[in-house]
This record gives structure tokens, C-alpha cells and sequence, in this order.
């Protein structure tokens, strides 16, 4: 396992290197659509690599590539449910990761929070993949939907950004030690869990 994760560090590394911000934007397009993708390895390394000064990267940057990157994915799936319309979503729905019942528990959340959902959404892992499509078969406004995209988007990648510092903070990472960021993650998204499931998931079953 610690072998794998260090190929992959090495490959996102060289990615970086490379792409810079073009890398986090089009990682976090994808984390934003259908692709199982967190962005919670995509923020926080590279904001510990510009923190340890072996990535000409800006933390302003990382963080508008971020938030960037995660309303174009949202983008492309608010148009797609908007021009697909919901039928063709629970059809083909679970070709993309989507099937019928994620559709109806996204729909109880924007039916009962409206545009404020896509925002609260952006925060909580698993509802931020889902939202824009009922966003789209809802026919929300695209101007509001973008906004609460963008600003939800910016204090998430934020966050990460400040756990990404905060990691390399630790002495042991810049030789080549995983495990403390590991740590650092798994609890951030421990805690981001609990509050999906508290706040989410029992309120959806409630309403279904």
C-alpha cells in the first residue's frame, strides 16, 4: 500500500510539475462529475508542494484552480441533466455513477433547500458530485447555481489548501513519509462524513 501511494505521489507530483494550475483545474473537473476522484488528494499536496517551495504554485492560485475546476465539472453535469431531462437520467443515470435512488435523495435536498443546497452541497463529501443534476432537471437558475458553486467551491479547496500546509508542516513528509497526511485526510474526511450523515443522509431517509 505504501508503495502504491507513493507512485501515485510521484505521478500527481510530475503532473503538477508539468501542468501547474491546468493540472489541479482539470483533476478537479473531474472530481466535480461522474469520476470517483476526491479532491481531497488532488488540494492538499499540492498546496504542501508550494509550501515546501518545490512547486512555483501560489496558494491563491491552487485554491482558484481548485474552485475553478470544480464548477466546470459541476457545469458539465447541470447541462447534462438540463438538456437530458430526468427521464433519460434515471435511465442512464448509472452509467455515470448516478443511479435512480441517488436521484431521488438529491432531488428531496434541492426540493427542500433550493439554490442554498448547491452551496451546503459543495462542503459535504458524496452530495458534491450529485447536486448538479437536480440542479439541472430542476431547471435552477444557471447564474445562481454558478455563484453558490464558485463560493462553496472556494472555502472547500480553502480548506483543503490550509490541511494541505498544516500536513507538510511535519517534519517526516519531506522524507518521503505519508502516513502523518494520511492521518491528516482520513480525519478531515471522517469528520466531513459524520456531518453528511447527520445533516444529509437521516434527513433525506426522514423525508423519503
Amino acid at each position: 500500500m505504501h508503495q502504491l501511494l507513493q507512485h501515485l505521489t510521484d505521478w500527481y507530483n510530475r503532473a503538477l510539475q508539468t501542468g501547474g494550475y491546468g493540472a489541479v483545474v482539470l483533476l478537479m473537473t473531474m472530481e466535480s462529475s461522474f469520476l470517483p476522484l476526491p479532491s481531497e488528494v488532488i488540494i492538499p499536496p499540492a498546496a504542501h508542494l508550494a509550501d515546501i517551495g518545490q512547486l512555483k504554485l501560489s496558494f491563491a492560485g491552487i485554491i482558484l484552480a481548485g474552485a475553478f475546476g470544480s464548477w466546470l465539472g459541476a457545469t458539465i453535469m447541470y447541462w447534462f441533466a438540463r438538456i437530458a431531462g430526468r427521464p433519460l437520467v434515471l435511465r442512464y443515470g448509472r452509467l455515470v455513477l448516478f443511479p435512480p435512488e441517488k436521484l431521488e435523495k438529491a432531488e428531496r435536498w434541492m426540493s427542500h433547500y433550493g439554490a442554498m443546497g448547491v452551496f451546503v452541497a459543495r462542503l459535504l463529501p458524496g452530495a458534491r458530485q450529485l447536486v448538479g443534476i437536480p440542479a439541472g432537471i430542476a431547471r435552477l437558475s444557471y447564474l445562481k447555481f454558478s455563484i453558490f458553486t464558485l463560493l462553496g467551491a472556494t472555502i472547500w479547496c480553502s480548506v483543503l489548501c490550509y490541511v494541505g500546509v498544516k500536513a507538510g508542516q511535519d517534519q517526516q513528509l519531506m522524507h518521503g513519509e505519508l502516513h502523518h497526511v494520511v492521518l491528516w485526510l482520513g480525519g478531515t474526511v471522517l469528520v466531513l462524513g459524520a456531518l453528511y450523515y447527520l445533516f444529509v443522509h437521516r434527513h433525506m431517509q426522514k423525508k423519503a
